[in-house]
């Protein structure tokens, strides 16, 4: 039995593929020793040069923010803090010099609106309980 006319065509493919891909890399010029080399050297350095680049860029933004940001932060934290320390003194103040008010009626009132903000928040704990059940 013979090779059929597809069998053939794929053979002759396969032949023609290979000789044009021998001939192609004939007419490759090939780079010297020395080009090889010089090149490498060149990759290599320019990697360095940028590594070094990003390793520095790293630490400044890494001073920045310790030495920056984290500062500002505290700053930011200590001027809000101050100025609800001043808010409540203000109101201490108006508060000491309203004559019908006393300090006991004050405390009596921030007692009471603790207890129903506790009532509160066990309101809300049963009722999650309840849910997850």
């Amino acid at each position: 039995m013979g090779k059929t006319d597809k069998e053939e065509k794929t053979t002759k493919k396969q032949k023609h593929f290979w000789k044009d891909f021998k001939a192609e890399l004939k007419k490759v010029i090939w780079p010297t020793r020395s080009q090889v080399v010089n090149n490498t050297i060149v990759v290599i350095v320019i990697v360095v040069i940028v590594t070094a680049i990003v390793f520095v860029l790293d630490l400044a933004f890494e001073a920045l923010n310790t030495y920056g940001i984290d500062k500002l932060k505290a700053l930011v934290q200590n001027t809000v803090t101050s100025s609800q320390d001043e808010n409540t003194s203000n109101e201490t103040t108006d508060n000491n010099t309203d004559a019908g008010s006393s300090q006991e009626e004050n405390v009596t009132e921030n007692n009471e609106a603790n207890d129903v903000a506790n009532n509160v928040e066990a309101d809300d704990v049963a009722n999650v309980n309840d849910i997850s059940e």
